[in-house]
């Protein structure tokens, strides 16, 4: 296995040992950040965590995190989405996941609650929970299953699809890279931390991430964006 990828799963696994026995935690604290998003002790742990074995086992590589910012310096970047689906967290719905990716060559996104992981390296394939996986080869809208974020802008065309529903957050563009959906709109003021991970993966399961739209890449999802 990769050793890059290698390290990032084992990020994952301590993400998830620190989030999933806080989840539904009758003591989580939860506070409001300058943006009106939510924040859990959680999210600082993991993120707290992460940031600790990066610095200590890959010396020269630097951290951007979405709760604590951006290392200085020039080495390879580790982008850090701790729990990303807060609202779901912090209200006991179990659709949140720790988004990992390694600039754009690596990524693992991790979603205990749901019992999924998926992970990719540039040039490998999209898996998992260990097993291939590949964007859907429906190319017409009116078979297509759209997902589009419930606070994201009307999307005109999603509503001829044969299928729409409002699933949002990491979600909805694993489900594109998985063949479950053609079509995944997100809301717009996506952070790269919201992104970083999702786009590779999309991208090696053969599908294509375009800002905060995932597509299997067949579909002409460019009406879908105004």
């Amino acid at each position: 296995m990769d050793a890059d990828l290698a390290f990032a799963l084992s990020l994952a696994d301590e993400a998830d040992a620190i989030a999933l026995p806080r989840f539904r935690a009758t003591d989580l604290r939860v506070e409001t950040k300058p943006d009106l998003t939510p924040v859990s002790d959680a999210d600082r742990a993991v993120e707290e965590r992460l940031r600790a074995r990066i610095g200590a086992e890959r010396p020269g590589e630097r951290v951007l995190g979405e709760e604590l910012g951006e290392d200085e310096g020039d080495g390879a970047r580790w982008i850090l989405d701790p729990i990303d689906g807060t609202r779901n967290y912090t209200r006991g719905i179990p659709v949140w996941a720790t988004l990992l990716a390694l600039e754009d060559r690596l990524a693992v996104v991790s979603a205990p609650a749901l019992g999924r992981r998926w992970w990719a390296v540039r040039g490998g394939g999209a898996f998992c929970n260990g097993a291939p996986i590949r964007v859907s080869a429906i190319d017409r809208l009116e078979e297509a299953t759209v997902l589009v974020a419930l606070d994201a802008p009307p999307a005109r065309a999603a509503f001829s699809a044969w299928h729409v529903r409002g699933f949002g957050d990491f979600w909805a563009h694993m489900l594109v890279a998985e063949g479950s959906a053609e079509v995944a709109v997100d809301a717009p003021g996506l952070a790269i931390w919201d992104t970083a991970a999702v786009a590779v993966i999309v991208a090696e399961a053969g599908g294509r991430f375009d800002g905060r739209v995932s597509s299997n890449g067949l579909l002409d999802t460019a009406p879908l964006l105004w």
